[in-house]
């Protein structure tokens, strides 16, 4: 395992340093499973981003609106 160096905002140390003490787990456990957990995810990409020339902007749309309903259209205006 290697060692690394974090620079946190005061927050967020605070909060890493009240979990730990709660699950009484090291605050090094808790950052380790916390980058596990995000980096594990797939990556997002960026619908339209060029990849797809066949996706207009009304494609993209549509595309939303199936997949996620009225209310990804209505957040974005």
């Amino acid at each position: 395992m290697k060692k690394t160096t974090l620079y946190l905002p005061q927050r967020l140390k605070r909060l890493l340093e009240m979990r730990a003490r709660q699950e009484r787990r090291s605050q090094a456990e808790l950052v380790q499973e916390a980058l596990e957990r995000y980096l594990s995810r797939p990556a997002s990409r960026s619908l339209g981003a060029g990849e797809d020339p066949e996706l207009t902007g009304r494609g993209a749309e549509a595309w939303l609106e199936a997949a996620w309903g009225k209310e990804a259209q209505t957040a974005e205006k």
